[in-house]
């Protein structure tokens, strides 16, 4: 198989010289064919190249499942600090059914790493400019678009900016939704010494410490979030490949990151709440929001955007036990739901569909020409 992976980078904490930081581009593609390997389903990726939207040649990474049905494809944007391998325990499930496109975000994984705005508007729309030209750059005319996280915030602005693309918005614990409270540290009790770190900490990116520890990131994300091992043990078997994809998405040019860290307030928050702009989402585009039960992000928004939108489909689903990372908590009950949402956007009638706006007809430029990366099915 050829390896398509862009020219092999390391980068550091304090300068390519000095190489603190053991990343690679080939160690980050390595660790996702490590963990994707477990897919019965089989997969192909590649990079889809969207020209310059925010730096002068982007490309972002992409893997599809089962392109060959003629259903309406659902796209995957993962959250801060992920990629596509983290889908790893829906992918099959999803692609049971219909087209599965998993995209690494602009600024994320093996996709390009561009300087974004630091205005958190600018930001944001670079960011969903981008996935917008990667669907035109695919030809798909109308998806499913699933955000878990960050990537729900950035679904849900997506839908805002091309509601005639999108047939249904699945929102998996969405971040940047509710509105920041002006008395938080009384609200939760935040002791001063807390609130002293972050104030400290507020200029960098809150994944600061895992680039500062550079050869020891892995073993730092290993001893603050076991968990993260055993939410992918049911189908990862190498107990270490999943800290180490973390590390190698996180410890590269923080750029994703960076545009995070303009659109936050705080790590909880944002800015720009998307609680305060949703109604203005077309009536005809179904919303299913799946939250945790355990999860820190604030599921009451789910229930305001039914009382917002009350001629349009709003379903909330809260999983008993799962926590943020819901889709890998308990992947069977998340995946349930998402493939009841996707039965239910096939159901919709012709007459229901969006009309395509002035300026949005469809357009499929001509792709990067590479050779894709492919896996034969178990």
């Amino acid at each position: 198989m050829a390896d398509t992976d862009m020219t092999e980078k390391s980068s550091s904490w304090f300068g390519g010289w000095l190489q603190w930081s053991k990343t690679s581009s080939s160690m980050l593609r390595a660790a996702e064919k490590k963990i994707l390997s477990c897919l019965k389903t089989a997969y192909r990726g590649w990079y889809v190249d969207i020209g310059s939207v925010v730096g002068n040649s982007d490309k972002i990474w992409t893997i599809s499942l089962n392109e060959e049905s003629k259903k309406i494809p659902i796209v995957l944007l993962h959250g801060l600090g992920a990629g596509v391998a983290l889908w790893c325990l829906n992918l099959d499930a999803l692609a049971s059914t219909r087209p599965v496109y998993a995209i690494d975000i602009l600024g994320f994984g093996r996709s390009s790493r561009p300087t974004f705005s630091t205005v958190a508007e600018e930001a944001e729309q670079q960011l969903v400019h981008s996935v917008e030209e990667w669907r035109r750059e695919m030809n798909l005319e109308k998806v499913i678009l699933l955000g878990h996280s960050m990537g729900g915030f950035l679904a849900a602005s997506y839908a805002l900016s091309y509601p005639n693309r999108v047939k249904h918005l699945i929102l998996a614990d969405p971040w940047g939704f509710p509105e920041k409270p002006a008395d938080i540290a009384q609200r939760y009790n935040v002791p001063l010494w807390v609130r002293a770190i972050v104030y400290v900490t507020q200029p960098l990116n809150p994944l600061w410490a895992v680039r500062v520890a550079g050869p020891f990131g892995q073993w730092l994300i290993e001893k603050m979030r076991p968990d993260i091992v055993r939410k992918f043990s049911s189908v990862v078997h190498d107990i270490n490949v999943i800290p180490q994809y973390i590390h190698q998405c996180n410890a590269q040019t923080p750029s994703g990151e960076g545009a995070f860290h303009s659109m936050m307030s705080g790590f909880g928050w944002a800015k720009n709440p998307m609680i305060n702009r949703l109604d203005t989402l077309h009536p005809d585009i179904p919303i299913t929001l799946i939250y945790g039960s355990r999860s820190w992000v604030d599921n009451a928004p789910g229930e305001t955007i039914k009382e917002k939108r009350p001629g349009s489909y709003v379903n909330v689903q809260i999983i008993s036990g799962a926590g943020h990372h819901v889709y890998a908590d308990k992947y069977e009950a998340f995946n349930k739901h998402v493939i009841e949402a996707c039965a239910l956007t096939d159901q919709m009638k012709d007459s229901n569909r969006l009309a395509i706006l002035p300026g949005e007809a469809s357009a499929n430029e001509e792709h990067e020409a590479v050779q894709p990366e492919t896996s034969a099915p178990r």
